[in-house]
């Protein structure tokens, strides 16, 4: 009812400047930082298409218009993120070969984040990562930026399956629920994972997806939880 944008011609980067964004995060960033973008299947899903008249056709034109964007940012990762295709499996080929043609163009690490959505503690996607595991092997990313601590016990078995040459992120800090998780929460929820995957697949710990709707108190406290969670595991 309310599209983010009308497609009235053929896409282009118009004023779109990734790099002048990328260039102000550097300069307060005080090191490495990652730079993250939304995929181009998430931004197609929001548009009204009046030129295309065809979804993937306007997934391709949007992936091409990022690509060229994203080459040589100066940063050290630069993520893409995804929340629809959780929700929507039957659109993976289409999603998967635009998203590679985004990740192709990176020429630093790149990632690849995946949530179910969160409006107000909400989950807005259903579905499972078993769902998942083929279209998640397509990706030719160096490492998944999963959310895991929301979901069920049953989710880490798929990442068994998820190709070795892809780096795990593991979700292990709940960002749905004002609850602040203790050292010892985080710890053991690395270990369920490690035992499952093995600990030398684990790239990153983090949270779920980001903390924009928890108060800032709430997030630090789970930000320093996580640190604690990860120092006790390592020892």
């Amino acid at each position: 009812a309310k599209p983010a944008g009308v497609v009235t011609g053929a896409l282009s980067e118009g004023r779109l400047n990734l790099l002048e964004d990328c260039q102000r995060a550097a300069s307060v960033a005080g090191g490495p930082f990652k730079f993250t973008i939304t995929s181009p299947y998430m931004l197609a899903r929001t548009l009204l298409d009046e030129h295309y008249h065809d979804f993937e056709a306007l997934t391709i034109a949007m992936a091409e218009v990022l690509a060229a964007q994203v080459r040589d940012l100066p940063c050290a990762c630069v993520q893409v993120d995804e929340a629809n295709v959780p929700g929507s499996p039957e659109d993976a080929p289409i999603a998967a070969r635009a998203m590679n043609i985004v990740l192709d163009a990176i020429t630093q690490e790149s990632a690849v984040h995946f949530c179910f959505g969160n409006y107000g503690g909400q989950t807005i996607q259903s579905g499972t990562w078993q769902a998942l595991i083929a279209f998640l092997n397509s990706l030719r990313t160096d490492h998944l930026v999963l959310e895991l601590a929301h979901r069920p016990e049953s989710d880490l078995e798929a990442l068994k399956e998820i190709n070795s040459n892809i780096g795990l992120g593991l979700g292990v800090v709940d960002i749905k629920v004002n609850h602040v998780e203790t050292a010892d929460e985080i710890a053991r929820r690395i270990e369920r994972a490690a035992a499952k995957v093995g600990v030398d697949r684990i790239r990153f710990v983090h949270p779920d997806c980001g903390f924009w709707m928890l108060k800032r108190s709430v997030a630090d406290r789970k930000i320093a939880a996580l640190v604690a969670g990860r120092d006790k595991f390592l020892g």
